[in-house]
Formats: C-alpha cells, sequence, structure tokens
C-alpha cells in the first residue's frame, strides 16, 4: 500500500494485534521511511513492518539498509527478483523476510533465496499484482513449498479471513479493507469513489504504470478502479505512449487529485467499503471474526453438535 500506508496506520493495525506495515515505493527518500519508522514502532514499543520492492533494490541499496538500520519485525520483498544477498543482510539484522508472489516460478526462487515466510497475492488484490486468484494460488503453491505461507488479495471480511485459515495459510495480508480507515493517507476524492464503488468496479492493467513509471516490470499490471482514462486507453497502450497531450493530462490529473483520470489503486473488496473507520476496529472484527467462525461453524460442520 506504498502511499497510503504510513506510520499511523501500521501503528494502528499493531496496536489491534496484527502487523503494521510501512510501504516503501522505488522511490521513497530514506529520511521518509526513518520518519514513519519511528511513528509506526510508536518510539520503539511496537513491532511493524515494511515492504520494498525488489527490483527497485539495485540502484537503491540506501533503502536496504535504512531498513535494517529501523529494526523491523519483518520485511516483504515484492515484485522482481529476490536477491539472497538481501535476504541475508536483513536476516543478519534479526529481521524476518517474506515474499510477495504470484505465481510457483517466482514462490521458488523467493524460497531459494532463502526467505522465512511467503505471502500468496491472488489477483484480487489492489496495485501491482498477478492474474491467479488468491485460492488457487495457495492451493498451488502449498503443493510444492514448506515454508510458511499467509494469504493475500481478496480478504476483506471474517469469513475470507476463517476461509484462507482452512485453506493453509498462517495468517493473512489485507490492505483495501483499510483503504478508507481514518489513518490511511488518501484525497478525500479517492475516498468518495472508493465508497461508490462496487466489486466489478476495477480495471487490471499495466496501463497507467507505462505511462507514469515505464520502468516497472510489465509482468505486474496494477489494478485499480475503472475510470474515464482506463475505458479509454485499455488495450491501446502503444497509441498511448505516443498521445504527448493524454500523458500530460495523467500527469496533470494525478498532480490535482482528478479521478476521473488518475487512478485509485483498489482490490477487488473494494465492493465492501462504505464508512470510514478506525483501522484498529477493522482488524480487531477480522480476527475476533474469524475466531468465531472457526470455533462455531467448522465443528458444527463435521457434525459436532455439542
Amino acid at each position: 500500500m506504498t502511499g497510503v500506508a504510513y506510520g499511523e496506520l501500521a501503528r494502528a493495525v499493531s496496536r489491534a494485534g496484527g502487523l503494521g506495515m510501512l510501504g516503501i515505493g522505488s522511490n521513497v527518500e530514506v529520511g521518509v521511511l526513518e520518519r514513519e519508522a519511528a511513528v509506526a514502532s510508536d518510539g520503539g514499543s511496537l513491532p511493524f513492518g515494511v515492504g520494498l520492492t525488489a527490483w527497485a533494490l539495485p540502484d537503491r541499496p540506501e533503502l536496504l539498509d535504512a531498513t535494517i538500520a529501523q529494526r523491523p519485525a519483518l520485511v516483504s520483498l515484492s515484485f522482481g527478483q529476490i536477491r539472497r544477498q538481501d535476504v541475508q543482510a536483513l536476516q543478519a539484522g534479526g529481521i524476518l523476510v517474506s515474499a510477495q508472489v504470484n505465481g510457483p516460478q517466482t514462490a521458488l526462487a523467493a524460497v531459494a533465496a532463502g526467505v522465512d515466510l511467503i505471502e500468496a497475492q491472488g489477483t484480487e488484490a489492489g496495485g501491482h499484482t498477478g492474474t491467479v486468484a488468491t485460492l488457487p494460488l495457495l492451493q498451488r503453491l502449498r503443493q510444492d513449498i514448506d515454508v510458511p505461507m499467509v494469504a493475500a488479495g481478496g480478504i476483506g471480511t471474517p469469513e475470507a479471513l476463517a476461509a484462507v485459515l482452512v485453506a493453509g495459510a498462517e495468517g493473512a495480508r489485507v490492505g483495501t479493507c483499510l483503504l478508507l480507515s481514518q489513518e490511511a493517507v488518501i484525497a478525500q476524492a479517492a475516498r468518495e469513489r472508493l465508497r461508490a464503488a462496487e466489486v466489478s468496479d476495477t480495471t487490471l492493467s499495466p496501463l497507467f504504470e507505462s505511462a507514469l513509471r515505464p520502468r516497472w516490470p510489465d509482468e505486474y499490471p496494477m489494478r485499480s478502479l475503472t475510470n474515464q482514462f482506463t475505458s479509454r486507453w485499455e488495450g491501446r497502450i502503444d497509441a498511448l505512449a505516443k498521445d504527448e497531450p493524454a500523458l500530460a493530462q495523467l500527469g496533470a490529473a494525478v498532480a490535482r487529485n482528478d479521478f476521473d483520470i488518475a487512478p485509485v489503486m483498489t482490490g477487488q473488496v473494494v465492493g465492501l467499503l462504505r464508512h470510514a473507520r478506525p483501522a484498529g476496529d477493522i482488524i480487531t472484527e477480522l480476527a475476533e471474526g474469524a475466531e468465531l467462525i472457526l470455533r462455531s461453524r467448522v465443528p458444527r460442520l463435521l457434525g459436532d453438535t455439542s
């Protein structure tokens, strides 16, 4: 959740018993990481995690060094080759390392690099993701991989959390269900669009990144709300690359928060979002609700009527 998950959101999640994550994008300055880590840790009293973009680390080694210096409990590496030297450097600092993956090959490569945890991220997720749904991906990875896994993508209710736990995940990573939280850093105009959206109102495409950040690898398209720009240009990325007025229009829209044109990254469970709530309440509801389901429904399914 780069650009949304800063220190206040991470702190609120950790206070509620989760592990709050800072989303640190490829262009984030070291000073921002240091400042937000101090907030997330509540001055060193709370655990927190950091998400880093794997493909950017060879050109941004200072981000890895600064992350290690902040002593997070976990670092999640996503999108790109997971380098063994990065994993070893983090683990030498006492940090657990996870890899967010979208398919079997990337998962196996991450395990070979020595990660402690695999995040099976399904295509239902918001932002950059793959094309395989969460449950099929989780089932497939469990065939070949013994490393503990968490599930990500499409998890917005206690029922969904219970489902992935029963399917073999050790936990879940959630993002979209926190977008309307009071602690999320997101424009009011984007909040209004998220609140009005349905589960079918997203588009998975490399469209925006090809225009705004062409260094992003093509194999990681981005899920965002469908809008006028996606409707006009989807399937016409090559034409967009040559249309200077359209590219300028997109850049200006991003600067002024015009979400008819600019992207709002979100997953498919956006259709569940209706109200702004404290992030801690959302996490507590997910965890306590899933526990109640597992304690009550599962025994009944097995014929235990006591």
